[in-house]
């Protein structure tokens, strides 16, 4: 299944610059993540999902969610997939 914009539970920003789709071409890396941009939101589901061979909507969602709930002083990508990983079976 392809998570899609319309599975999505929460309101985004999906206006972005040229520079920020930068960091949307490769894998969770030390970029930062905006969790208020759709587009950046978007991404981490579906690399998330790949990775982790999930394959349903509500699998999405949750990652949503997490993404959502992760702690503020998460500064990357990295440690915000780490994050999710860690504490996947809590949410």
């Amino acid at each position: 299944m392809l998570f899609t914009k319309a599975d999505l539970l929460y309101n985004y920003n999906w206006q972005y610059n040229k520079k920020d789709n930068a960091k949307l071409n490769s894998g969770p890396d030390s970029s930062l993540l905006n969790r208020n941009e759709g587009y950046e939101v978007l991404y981490v589901i579906h690399k998330l999902m790949a990775a982790w061979g999930l394959k349903q909507r509500k699998s999405g969602q949750k990652i949503e969610k997490m993404i959502m709930w992760y702690p503020n002083d998460l500064e990357s990508l990295i440690a915000v997939k780490e994050w999710i990983q860690t504490n996947w079976n809590l949410y």
